[in-house]
């Protein structure tokens, strides 16, 4: 998926946030995208309800991300934030379209909002540092999403950059291949029972920087 955020007129002081909250959004879908209806119960330990299971994290990430816009950065999109049947699609969707007003919410956005204070949980901070903050955040998630995958035997297309499906290490020359070119590529493809790009895998080459240590 081509993660490049869109540009508008009028270049602003907090524009770069907005764009990694765009690219962000669409990085949560891609992943999501990679998992299987029945990936959905499991854990990272079977049995230990310690490690949230796919489902858990899916409900975690709507639930959270529309709790943190409506309280701290005052964005409501007036939607529940769960899909009424909870199928790996439907969260993609619900999760899609709520970011996406969410999004058009922050371009809307002038300055002097951004460089307002807000509360956060019991402190005041700035709305960027809650901006970053929240980033952070569901980049952390993604990266437990993506060790699921791993633990589940399933391939993975580019996120942030190479993998080693995608043919390794980036001094190897391995490209970067998303799943798919866009978000309404995405849906029509998983709609359809996937058709995402083509992976060549890493040609024996070994995607750690130090493969004599291991």
């Amino acid at each position: 998926m081509h993660f490049e955020a869109e540009g508008k007129d009028g270049p602003m002081s907090y524009d770069f946030l907005v764009e990694t909250y765009e690219t962000e959004r669409m990085k949560v879908v891609s992943v999501w995208s990679e998992f299987r209806d029945e990936d959905l119960p499991m854990r990272p330990r079977r049995g230990d309800p310690r490690g949230r299971s796919v489902h858990e994290q899916m409900v975690h990430q709507c639930v959270s991300e529309n709790l943190w816009f409506i309280s701290m950065l005052g964005i409501d999109v007036s939607a529940p934030p769960l899909p009424a049947t909870e199928t790996r699609l439907e969260f993609m969707k619900r999760y899609a379209e709520d970011s996406g007003k969410r999004l058009a919410a922050l371009r809307a956005k002038d300055d002097f909002w951004w460089e307002s204070e807000t509360k956060f949980f019991d402190v005041q901070r700035s709305r960027p540092w809650v901006m970053v903050r929240r980033i952070a955040h569901t980049a952390h998630h993604r990266g437990q999403q993506m060790a699921m995958l791993r633990m589940l035997g399933r391939d993975l297309h580019s996120n942030y950059g190479p993998t080693a499906d995608t043919g390794g290490l980036m001094q190897n020359h391995a490209p970067t291949i998303y799943g798919y070119s866009s978000l309404s590529e995405l849906f029509d493809g998983e709609a359809a029972g996937g058709a995402k790009t083509p992976l060549p895998g890493a040609a024996g080459k070994a995607a750690t920087e130090r493969p004599d240590k291991y």
